[in-house]
């Protein structure tokens, strides 16, 4: 069996990657009125993890992307035990903040199951994407994959994620704009970061050829085609 290899960079954005899924998972639980749609504050950090995402994907490979979401879940699973280890201590003599720390993390363990099953799930989905135009088109049209492929995973994720999180607190309405709304926006936000995400997979090809890429398809080079 082929040993996978790790570089500098890939560690980078992998320590990035799980980190940006712990502060997602952290403030998800605050809703935001945005005009006429509801969101939540996940948006603000959580669309950064698809972009890294991507970033693997076409850099390193489906194999190590994989890894990589594998590892942001084990990370998530651990914050959220220890939250619940934390809210289970009994508190010292000057400790009046009980109620209010199990206010804000006692509704965690829900929106974590919600959370992971919606991340597993659209962030696999955004990988498998992403690798499958990357085989077809090469290093062309790198944009257009980018986007599809977060609309189809940010698409799962949102479907997963608001009917387990919030079915029987939100009404029906407010669940199917909070899918729409996040779904699309995450997309935008996707899109108008995109020339940063060219310019970071750009960066990171030319520090670290990824010598250990994965036989999904050809090792990723520099090309000017990225530009499309």
């Amino acid at each position: 069996m082929k040993k996978l290899t790790f570089t500098l960079p890939y560690v980078v954005l992998t320590t990035l990657f799980c980190v940006c899924l712990i502060i997602a998972n952290l403030i998800e639980i605050k809703t935001v009125d945005l005009g006429w749609f509801t969101i939540t504050a996940g948006v603000i950090v959580f669309p950064v993890s698809y972009i890294i995402n991507d970033c693997v994907v076409e850099v390193y490979g489906l194999k190590r992307a994989k890894v990589m979401i594998w590892l942001g879940f084990g990370a998530g699973l651990f914050v959220s035990l220890m939250l619940q280890l934390a809210l289970m201590l009994p508190g010292g003599a000057e400790w009046t903040r009980q109620q209010s720390m199990v206010d804000i993390y006692g509704t965690v363990p829900r929106i974590m199951f919600a959370s992971y099953a919606a991340f597993l799930s659209g962030s696999m989905v955004n990988a498998m994407v992403m690798s499958h135009m990357r085989r077809r088109d090469g290093d062309s049209r790198f944009s257009i994959r980018a986007i599809v492929s977060s609309l189809f995973g940010e698409g799962i994720d949102s479907v997963i994620f608001f009917p387990i999180a919030f079915g029987g607190i939100f009404s029906v309405s407010v669940i199917v704009s909070l899918i729409v709304t996040q779904t699309l926006l995450k997309t935008v936000y996707e899109i108008i970061i995109l020339p940063v995400t060219i310019r970071v997979v750009k960066k990171v090809k030319q520090i670290d050829r990824a010598p250990g890429h994965d036989d999904s398809f050809p090792v990723a080079t520099v090309s000017p085609s990225y530009e499309n």
